[in-house]
């Protein structure tokens, strides 16, 4: 990293723009042999590129203020590039027209057109299944986007709402399974209607596989969490940290005899 001699070790703009063009030009090849090795067509290589291109200095400046000093950020920036790269080449036609869509009209969400709805799969209607038996009545009302309220798998008993996950690639099998949330989405967005999903990664439950192998001692996944010995600290943090839910549950730690 070329640093600013005045700044100290605070890297200016300036700064984090050139490093963020070099990194891309050395991680370039790798991209181009993603692309040979899967036969991607020269139309979705260019489109990757540029979209890639007008973002990556923005992406590179938020991911090295979290992460540029970890000794490893250039190989998480590197699989970043691929995952994103991966799931471009293996998104649907139909999306793809959706993409062009938002990025021709940037501001599309805040339209007043745009009008949302929230609920609970089990309240409303028990299932996956049997909520797609409401698309019409959603499309009546106006809607034009639906945020369903988590969803995936969670711990048994107490599971914070159904944020304490327990596996983002499955769904709690009470409400259904992943085909049957992809195919809800294929038919809200056959009617017009956005599916909104939460997907907040700072909430784990305790039988997550990263809890899991953070209990078991695996240096790298206690990485993922505030681990103290005692509550010595984590009890001088409550005094300034906000609390969600203040009347039901108390702090934002919990000691885990683990």
């Amino acid at each position: 990293m070329i640093l600013n001699s005045d700044a100290g070790d605070i890297p200016t703009p300036d700064d984090l723009t050139f490093e963020a063009a070099l990194s891309l030009q050395r991680l370039q090849p790798r991209l181009d042999a993603f692309w040979e090795e899967h036969q991607t067509s020269p139309e979705l290589r260019e489109d990757f590129q540029r979209r890639l291109e007008h973002y990556w200095t923005e992406l590179f400046r938020l991911l090295f203020q979290l992460y540029g000093r970890r000794y490893d950020f250039f190989y998480h920036l590197e699989q970043i590039l691929v995952t994103a790269a991966t799931a471009w080449a293996a998104r649907p036609d139909d999306l793809r027209v959706v993409d062009q869509h938002r990025e021709n009209h940037p501001g599309w969400f805040l339209s007043e057109e745009v009008t949302g709805g929230a609920l609970y799969v089990d309240l409303f209607s028990e299932n996956l299944g049997r909520l797609r038996d409401s698309i019409e009545y959603f499309r009546r009302l106006g809607l034009t986007y639906i945020h369903l309220m988590p969803l995936f798998a969670v711990r048994p008993g107490d599971n914070d709402g159904g944020y304490a996950i327990s596996n983002y690639r499955s769904v709690d099998p009470r409400l259904g399974t992943i085909d049957d949330l992809r195919t809800l989405a294929d038919e809200l967005r056959a009617a017009g209607i956005i599916l909104v999903l939460d997907f907040v990664f700072n909430h784990t439950s305790d039988d997550h596989e990263w809890a899991l192998q953070a209990q078991s001692g695996n240096r790298e996944y206690q990485q993922y969490y505030y681990i103290f010995p005692d509550r010595t600290l984590p009890d001088q943090y409550e005094r300034t940290l906000r609390e969600i839910f203040p009347t039901v549950r108390r702090g934002n730690f919990t000691w885990h005899d683990g």
